[in-house]
């Protein structure tokens, strides 16, 4: 992801909603992706100063206005009162609850990044109103009994299982809650955990559905991941008594990617989308590697610039995304080392693993539009 520039010349982030020099008002044009600053109008809406919006008003999301868990606007004619982002939520956290309102503040804030993401790969965004079987949909919830996030002893309440199914993707609050998801993350003896990850992890199953199933890329799915008819209770109940194989590096991203096809599939999704976007951010930010900078295509960054992409996103060669980003998190990983910190990237891409990520580039250029 690329940080943003306001009409003042200051630079703003994506979350951003006032800028610190001018004091303006910032907000997000999805159709533009771009964060512009904004000013008032007679009639109560916002003119957009960034010159891709041209002649267009527009209104705040509701969850903007009202709740501070959103930045996105919406053109002054659409009559949603949330925004596409927003309009996505199934479920959202039960707000009389005091600490909730910080918990889904985070989550909305990773599900925008995956859009961003989504978006930036041309990738179809399509929720229940056009798809009302299995359009892209998201529930927040909690477990029912307070301070009992991720417990084993279900006794009389009903634990949230963060997943999906037919399109809607279910999180569980505790997973905005540092300190749970660290207890966590220890407790199932993984290398990485983020909230963000979820987000990516779950929308690998979501379009496996769109761009895999029933479609002409299933054979070689098979073929490259295996055969998803396996008995996938069976063979997640198996990797949670016995771990993964001895041999998982050599064939997987992760451990749990082991475990069955489709979640090899979901950890491949959400590593590529880890790298197009991660790269993207080193890009903008002008990172160079052995030497060569990664470009963004495009005129230079300023308050007026279009939207640019990393130069080795889905319109370019894997080969030259893959080199960049092992040199990267290389260089990112040494870079924590030095402040004693967890690396940033933990793991380790053997050939079966990048020739899954190859794959998932394809069918990511394919489905492109």
């Amino acid at each position: 992801m690329r940080n943003f520039t306001c009409r003042c010349g200051n630079t703003v982030y994506f979350e951003s909603t006032r800028c610190l020099r001018c004091g303006r008002r910032l907000g997000y044009l999805p159709e533009h992706g771009v964060v512009s600053a904004l000013e008032p109008t007679d009639d109560g809406t916002w003119r957009a100063l960034h010159a891709a919006a041209g002649d267009t008003t527009y209104r705040p999301c509701r969850n903007y206005d009202q709740e501070n868990v959103c930045n996105w606007m919406i053109p002054a004619g659409d009559g949603h009162a949330f925004c596409r982002a927003c309009r996505l939520d199934d479920t959202i956290p039960d707000l009389s609850q005091p600490r909730n309102g910080l918990l889904w503040y985070r989550i909305e804030a990773a599900k925008r990044r995956l859009l961003y993401t989504l978006d930036r790969l041309g990738l179809p965004v399509r929720g229940r109103e056009e798809d009302p079987e299995g359009g892209l949909a998201f529930a927040f919830l909690a477990d029912e009994q307070p301070g009992a996030e991720f417990s084993d002893d279900l006794g009389a309440y009903r634990r949230v299982m963060t997943g999906h199914r037919g399109g809607l993707i279910t999180i569980n609050l505790a997973e905005a809650d540092p300190s749970s998801r660290e207890r966590m993350r220890e407790r199932m003896n993984e290398f990485y955990r983020t909230l963000l990850g979820h987000f990516r992890h779950e929308s690998g199953h979501y379009y496996w559905d769109r761009l895999i199933r029933s479609t002409p890329w299933l054979e070689e799915f098979r073929a490259r991941f295996g055969d998803e008819r396996a008995d996938y209770e069976a063979a997640l109940a198996h990797h949670y008594a016995n771990g993964p194989p001895a041999d998982w590096r050599m064939h997987y991203v992760s451990a749990y990617a082991a475990c069955h096809p489709w979640e090899d599939w979901a950890e491949t999704w959400a590593h590529y989308l880890h790298m197009t976007d991660t790269l993207e951010t080193a890009a903008d930010h002008g990172f160079a590697i052995e030497g060569r900078e990664l470009t963004l295509p495009g005129p230079a960054a300023g308050p007026d610039a279009p939207t640019q992409q990393y130069a080795a996103g889905p319109g370019a060669d894997f080969d030259t995304l893959l080199r960049d980003w092992v040199r990267l998190t290389l260089a990112l990983n040494d870079l924590n080392r030095s402040m004693g910190l967890p690396d940033v990237y933990p793991f380790v891409l053997s050939g079966p693993a990048t020739e899954k990520l190859r794959f998932v580039h394809r069918v990511v250029r394919t489905a492109a539009h």
